[in-house]
Parts: structure tokens; C-alpha cells; sequence
């Protein structure tokens, strides 16, 4: 029975419930919420029938992949040594206009790469099939081998405190897909797997975007180290993308089912183009519009907020809050009044100087991301305002986290456990909702040596 012709559970006749947003299953699979599986299988099926209906660029045959891998980094290669090129020539930066266009960036794909390598995490009960090695070799790498500042998704978290640009909340459904997804088929590895291997093919080949922006974060003063980490681990030489092929070939099936599982891993593959891609977040960024947006989200709050000793064109700052729709006549009117200073430093601005600093009147009202926003259009990208480049510092002393309770309770569990029982303990640590606290980087070193151990 092929991939799509998977039957769905009969109609009771009742009336169904609506399926989960993808937001609300997102959170619902990352909070091991354990009445998901119904809607995250669901959810599943009706991505891959959806990407069943795409196209993709897989040669025609298993045997190709490995050539088609290299052949495609080669090229990939070539592009970012135009891209260089082009660079070193004079021209502009191909996909960040700016430090705030580069945080939207980073923070509209952070529902994605908050659960970098999820669609493996259903592997891990296979850890004793040498078959399997190279994707939890790649799983475990996603996870850093248990060491902080190597994880993954640790990396990514504090990319985004760093720039205080943590609050997803705001996020629309839509940028939830692509990890909902990734959750998903970690939930149900042994069930897709052909699917699950398809994913992982296209996800750790090397993609130009990856490149580019990585060395466009850096121009911009952001640390690029999670996107150059991706480089260099997906590698199609020894990396990820190498492994993703090789393993591929290692489990696939002989003889007649050959060619089903073939198909179903293009089925796979094709999943990653579900969804809105990483270059469709960069072009949809629209300066403008992402000021007056953040600002009606706020006046929804500080509408009652103000004084009516203030009053700009003859209305407090209360009832130009309240009624929505007009954020942009309100930046008109500051900047008819002076309050904005458009074209210069932002110290210029009457209005800046009230939101930032810690003696400021409504200091903490808008976080690093939004004050980025503000900043970069009031400036409109003066030299003055341009920011640094980023320059990499010396590694931080590795955090210790002896007295949490989640890593003191699963010590006390391991405790006198044979190896096997131990095994069957931790797993449950390394799932992406767990891999990235305390215990979770424990478990995943214990497991590690514990693996190499019975083997």
C-alpha cells in the first residue's frame, strides 16, 4: 500500500473537531501532549499529499544520489563564489537590507530551527541496527553530542536573547509548518521511515541561502555561528549531506519494494519545499509595513496607558492609540512635530530618546527586535547608524547546571541500572522537546558512550 493510499480512521458519524493550527500542534507535540497523535498523524498524511503533488530534482535511480549530491554542492559552491565575486565588486547585499530585516529573519524561521533534527528522533530505538548509523550519527551531531555550546537548538535560543528577540507569539500560523512537520515525523519515524530518510536527503543538502546569509548576518554585527556550523556539517564530502546518502542506500529494501520506497523517500524529500521557505521569508520583508504593524500589536496595550498632558496635532496619546489603522498617520504626525528625526541618528529623535535607556520614560516597552525596527526607519540606513561587523569573542566558560532537578532525578534513576535499562531511560531525554535542558545534554553523552559500549 503506497504512502498516500493510507487509510484514515472511519467517520463516527458525529460531527469532527477542526484540525489543530499549525501553531496550536507545534506547541501541542512540544508539550508531549499525549493526545497529539491522532492530529499530528493527520497533519502528516496531508503534508505528504501535498508534496506528493510538487516536483523535485532526484535522479531517476538510488545508485545517482551520491554523484547527484556532489554535483549539487559543486554548484552550490560556485554560485556563493559569484555571489563573492559580486561582492568584492561593489554590490549590495542580496538578501538583508538591514540589522532589523536580518532579525525578522531569524526570528520568523526560529519556530523551524527550535527543533533542528526533530524528524530523527524517532530513530533512536534503532540504535543497535548499524544500519541506522548515520542518522543518528547526524542526529546526535544536531544535538551536539551533549555539549551546550554544540547543540543546536541551544545555539539558536541564544542567538535570539542575545538580540532580545525570544517572543514568538506573534508569529503567524504559517511559520509553524515546516517544524510542526519535522515534529511529526520524529513522532512517527518507524512509520515513514522511506518518508523520514526522503526529508532528511533534502534537509542537510547545502543550500546557497545558508551561505549567503550567513556571511550577511556577520556584515550586520549578528553572530552567524549556528548557519556556518550548518555549512560545514553538511558537508557532501564527509558531513550530513554524505550521510544522508549513504544511509539511504543502506536501508533500502531488495527486490520489489525497491521502488515504492524509492518513491515514497521523494515523497520525503519533497516535504521540505511545504510550507514557506527561507528565501520566502527574506522577500516578504517590508520595513514600512513591519513598524506599523508592531506598533498597532502595542497600542492594543497602551491605549489607557498615557497621560493626557501629552498631545500631539490637538489628540492625546490615548486616542491616537485607540482605534486601530492609525499607526501610520500617528509616525506622520510625530515626524510633522519633530519628534522623529527621519534620515538621522536616532539620538536625534525626541521620540527615541523615551524609549531607550534605562532612565527613559517607557524603557522595557519594546524589546531589542522592535527598538531595531524603530531604529533602522527612523535612520533610513545614515552612515552613522550603520551597524559593526561582527567579531567573534572568546568562548564562554561552559555552564554547569549540578543542582537541577530534572538532571538530579534522572542520575538517581540511571543509578545500579544495567546498561540496557539505562538506555531505555534516556532516550526519552534526547526528543526535541527535552535534548536541549540539563538533563537532556546528559543524557545525550551518556547515551553516546553507552551506545559505543554495548556495540
Amino acid at each position: 500500500m503506497s504512502l498516500i493510499e493510507i487509510p484514515t480512521r472511519k467517520s463516527s458519524g458525529k460531527t469532527s473537531m477542526p484540525a489543530d493550527t499549525e501553531r496550536r500542534l507545534y506547541d501541542r507535540l512540544l508539550a508531549e501532549d499525549s493526545t497529539v497523535d491522532r492530529a499530528a498523524l493527520d497533519f502528516l498524511r496531508r503534508q505528504l499529499s501535498k508534496a506528493a503533488a510538487l516536483s523535485d530534482d532526484l535522479p531517476a535511480s538510488a545508485e545517482e544520489l551520491l554523484q547527484w549530491s556532489e554535483t549539487r554542492c559543486a554548484s552550490v559552491a560556485a554560485e556563493y563564489a559569484d555571489y563573492l565575486e559580486q561582492r568584492q565588486q561593489g554590490a549590495p547585499r542580496r538578501y538583508f537590507r538591514n540589522k532589523s530585516h536580518a532579525l525578522y529573519f531569524i526570528l520568523h524561521v526560529a519556530p523551524t530551527k527550535e527543533v533542528d533534527g526533530a524528524w530523527l528522533a524517532g530513530l533512536l530505538p534503532q540504535w543497535q541496527d548499524p544500519r541506522f548509523d548515520d542518522l543518528l550519527d547526524t542526529y546526535l551531531e544536531e544535538l551536539g553530542e551533549g555539549v551546550p555550546r554544540q547543540n543546536h537548538v541551544v545555539i539558536y535560543r541564544k542567538l535570539l536573547a542575545e538580540h532580545d528577540c525570544s517572543d514568538l507569539s506573534g508569529l503567524a500560523d504559517e511559520y509553524f509548518l515546516q517544524g510542526a512537520v519535522q515534529l511529526a515525523l520524529g513522532r512517527f519515524g518507524g512509520q515513514f521511515l522511506p518518508e523520514v530518510i526522503g526529508f532528511n536527503l533534502g534537509y542537510e543538502q547545502l543550500p546557497l541561502h545558508l551561505l549567503i546569509s550567513a556571511y550577511e548576518l556577520a556584515e550586520l554585527g549578528i553572530d552567524p555561528h549556528y548557519f556556518r556550523l550548518h555549512v560545514t556539517i553538511d558537508n557532501a564530502s564527509t558531513g550530513h549531506a554524505r550521510k544522508a546518502v549513504q544511509s539511504m542506500l543502506e536501508l533500502m529494501p531488495l527486490g520489489e519494494e525497491r521502488d515504492e520506497f524509492y518513491r515514497r523517500m521523494a515523497v520525503g524529500y519533497r516535504l521540505n519545499d511545504v510550507g514557506k521557505g527561507t528565501t520566502a521569508v527574506i522577500t516578504e520583508f517590508d520595513l514600512d509595513h513591519e513598524v506599523i504593524a508592531m506598533l498597532e500589536r502595542k497600542a492594543v496595550f497602551g491605549r489607557h496607558m498615557h497621560s493626557d498632558y501629552c498631545r500631539i496635532e490637538n489628540r492625546t496619546i490615548n486616542q491616537w492609540l485607540a482605534t486601530p489603522g492609525q499607526m501610520g498617520e500617528f509616525l506622520s504626525a510625530l515626524e510633522r512635530k519633530s519628534w522623529i528625526k527621519r534620515g538621522e541618528a536616532v539620538e536625534e529623535s525626541r521620540f527615541w530618546r523615551l524609549i531607550d535607556g534605562s532612565d527613559a520614560a517607557m524603557f522595557g516597552v519594546f524589546n531589542g527586535y522592535e527598538k531595531q525596527l524603530l531604529r533602522d526607519w527612523i535612520t533610513q540606513d545614515c552612515p552613522a547608524s550603520r551597524p559593526r561587523p561582527y567579531v567573534r569573542r572568546e568562548a564562554a566558560v561552559e555552564e554547569t547546571f549540578d543542582d537541577d532537578a530534572d538532571l538530579l532525578n534522572l542520575e538517581a534513576a540511571l543509578a545500579d541500572k544495567p546498561a540496557a535499562e539505562q538506555m531505555a531511560l534516556l532516550m526519552p531525554w534526547l526528543q526535541p522537546q527535552r535534548h536541549w535542558r540539563p538533563a537532556g545534554l546528559f543524557a545525550t553523552r551518556r547515551f553516546i558512550q553507552l551506545r559505543a559500549r554495548l556495540r
